[in-house]
């Protein structure tokens, strides 16, 4: 009978621990991840510490950049275009990583360079930095206009460094710096000049999309022959494969006196992130670090922003043909092994291209 008894206790107590089971989905071992957060708000707004501090800049993030992670498998740097609209690259960031079922683990960043400098109106915070309102400077690694000792590419160094801590994101597998347009600028010349990225022990990749300018290795440009030829490059967008007909020489500098000075040459780098770095190891770099160019199909006319400056024409007459001549130089010239891909039926439009099928397992690579 005690025996019995005995046994209907243990049954008793076993069926309840299944109840209790069944009932607490989220044991203590092992809780649920956290819910990204996915509005450009307040709510997703965090700061990065520059320079040991009090300076600071703000970024829109989807987790938080200092609570213990280990869902992340990988991180998006998103960097917004010339009106400094970072809430509306967040968002489109956002929209494609939903759409590639990367929301979960993926933390997403849009920092934002803002600047009251000059024509500039942003408002800022306590401590906030600004940043220089000069497009030129902020998109090359210039220095801050409150704060001449820091430089636009010293933040993103800082959000790198800050991702790749094993303590907060013990299993981040890789980092992807992308920009569209302004931002497109950013990245490819933070690309080439940063001094991070093989000291973080997480692989870094970069998207460069639509910009209207590149930092060219050699006092060469496209000559205006074959597909550089303004009215055949206008009439580029009727292809989704990359033009590759351009023939490269010497530019008549009295057409443009600036066409070789940093950002779009690697010539009189007086100031910013990259006074003190030799031509070779900025060839070195952009050859060696792995980016993929996105042009888009139809980004043939002059709009969103384009920099018709002599500088800038002297690349090219359109900001595909700008993208499609350098990425031939660069690929036939130096050696390197990037990729280019032609967003088909996108204009100068970062959602666009951003959320293109084919583009989301290239901002959101399997790690």
């Amino acid at each position: 009978m005690l025996a019995a008894m005995r046994t209907l206790e243990l049954l008793s107590a076993a069926f309840g621990a299944a109840l209790i089971a069944i009932a607490t989905p989220a044991s203590a071992a092992a809780q649920a991840p956290p819910a990204p957060c996915t509005t450009p708000t307040a709510a997703c707004e965090q700061w990065v510490t520059l320079a040991g501090g009090p300076a600071r800049s703000m970024v829109y993030a989807s987790y938080p950049l200092a609570t213990p992670n280990p869902a992340i498998r990988r991180a998006l740097i998103m960097v917004h275009g010339t009106n400094r609209n970072a809430d509306r690259y967040f968002s489109s960031a956002l929209a494609a990583a939903f759409l590639a079922g990367a929301l979960q683990d993926t933390i997403v960043i849009s920092p934002r360079i803002a600047s009251a400098a000059g024509s500039c109106k942003d408002t800022l915070a306590a401590n906030e930095v600004s940043w220089s309102c000069t497009g030129d400077s902020w998109r090359s690694g210039g220095t801050a206009a409150s704060q001449p000792s820091l430089t636009s590419f010293d933040f993103v160094d800082e959000l790198l460094r800050t991702l790749a801590k094993k303590s907060t994101f013990p299993n981040l597998r890789l980092i992807v710096v992308a920009g569209h347009s302004a931002g497109g600028q950013f990245v490819t010349r933070y690309q080439m000049a940063n001094k991070v990225h093989d000291t973080l022990g997480v692989p870094v990749t970069y998207v460069v999309a639509n910009p209207s300018s590149y930092s060219w290795p050699d006092a060469i440009r496209p000559l205006p022959v074959d597909d550089a030829v303004a009215a055949k490059a206008k009439d580029g967008w009727e292809t989704e494969k990359p033009h590759t007909a351009f023939q490269f020489g010497p530019f008549d500098a009295a057409k443009a006196p600036g066409y070789n000075a940093w950002p779009f040459g690697l010539a009189d780098r007086k100031s910013g992130y990259t006074v003190g770095m030799s031509d070779e190891q900025l060839k070195k770099n952009l050859v060696s670090r792995p980016v993929t160019f996105l042009l888009s199909q139809v980004d043939t006319l002059p709009l969103g922003g384009f920099d018709s400056s002599p500088n800038a024409m002297a690349q090219g007459p359109t900001r595909r043909a700008r993208g499609e001549a350098f990425f031939k130089y660069i690929s036939d010239t130096l050696g390197a092994k990037h990729k280019v891909l032609i967003v088909s039926e996108c204009g100068h439009n970062d959602r666009c291209v951003y959320t293109t099928p084919e583009v989301l397992p290239i901002i959101f690579p399997n790690p």
